[in-house]
């Protein structure tokens, strides 16, 4: 889609949105720009479903061929440290009860395309989701509730930028009474690991979070992650877009993952990017944790309902036509 026109829709203190679709920005400067310079590309693109939605999503093989053709040049917008990480979700073959194979195709075809290296696969587990695949989980009742998604995080470098200090979860009441008596059955257990007695008596303040991430409903993250639960994160977003007479996007990131990986994978200033914005999620929670942002939507009334996310300053200001230098303040000091 060269030649394609990009809008900018608003912008804030760290970061811009922008109306257009992924393939324009990258032939325009707000990705041209920002070449070697991005930190993270955050995102949930549109899941190869196989039926159409109102966001715009891609089917079959048709959607394959597209979101792998991506690959390559959304890699080379990354620093040499930096990391890809994709939200995708489960697809079931049309009328029967069968899963599909697709996603993990499409994740595989992106890999090699970019020759990205895997970090890790995480799986991220909302126990909340309504039942679906309806007919075969509610109806006939002959398959499992289906409750998660994955989470692929990719790099160019096997030894990306990472700390998973910055998201320790609480320790379990075993663990503190352990760190409060100092003492625990230490040797060697059946896996054949050995338990060295003073390996586990340090306190670092929390114990290292697992790759299955569950909803933050029950409050295990941080207090530094607490203010990102996403039902009331997305509470004020949903009553604005209904208010204002607005679609709500059926599709959105939640809140408290982007606060994960963006914490995980992220230091204040860095350049976070999500080409696939929606209700601009990731843009919302990048700014609040003092990160530099750039969101892209395709469908702009989705764009009106994500100004909610932000200060009310923001929520009737006037689109306008890209300025090569609106965006020179996302591009970092070499």
């Amino acid at each position: 889609m060269k030649n394609e026109m990009i809008k900018k829709a608003y912008s804030t203190k760290l970061g811009s949105m922008w109306l257009g679709t992924i393939e324009s920005a990258l032939d325009l400067e707000p990705l041209l720009g920002s070449k070697g310079k991005v930190d993270l590309v955050f995102t949930s693109p549109p899941y190869p479903l196989k039926k159409k939605k109102k966001y715009g999503n891609r089917t079959g093989e048709d959607y394959l061929e597209w979101f792998t053709k991506l690959a390559p040049p959304i890699s080379d917008l990354l620093t040499p440290s930096g990391s890809i990480v994709i939200e995708l979700g489960n697809a079931w073959e049309s009328g029967t009860p069968e899963m599909s194979t697709l996603p993990i195709r499409t994740l595989l075809g992106f890999q090699e395309a970019a020759n990205l290296r895997l970090c890790q696969h995480i799986v991220w587990h909302n126990p909340a989701r309504l039942p679906s695949p309806g007919q075969w989980v509610t109806i006939e009742r002959i398959r499992l509730k289906d409750s998660f998604t994955h989470v692929w995080w990719m790099s160019k470098s096997t030894n990306p930028k990472a700390d998973n200090r910055k998201v320790l979860i609480p320790y379990s009441k075993a663990m503190k009474s352990l760190l409060k008596n100092q003492h625990y059955n230490s040797g060697k257990r059946p896996s054949g690991h050995i338990i060295s007695k003073t390996g586990f008596l340090k306190n670092h303040g929390g114990a290292i979070s697992p790759s299955v991430i569950d909803s933050n409903d029950d409050a295990r993250y941080p207090e530094s992650l607490l203010q990102f639960s996403n039902s009331m994160w997305n509470a004020k977003y949903s009553n604005f877009c209904r208010e204002n007479n607005l679609p709500a996007h059926p599709a959105r990131m939640p809140s408290d993952l982007a606060a994960f990986m963006i914490q995980f994978l992220t230091e204040p200033g860095d350049l976070v990017l999500d080409p696939f914005a929606g209700s601009n999620t990731t843009g919302a929670i990048a700014e609040k944790l003092k990160r530099r942002w750039i969101s892209i939507e395709a469908e702009e009334v989705y764009i009106d309902g994500s100004r909610s996310r932000f200060h009310k300053s923001i929520l009737g200001r006037a689109k306008t036509k890209f300025n090569a230098t609106d965006l020179s303040r996302h591009k970092k000091k070499s």
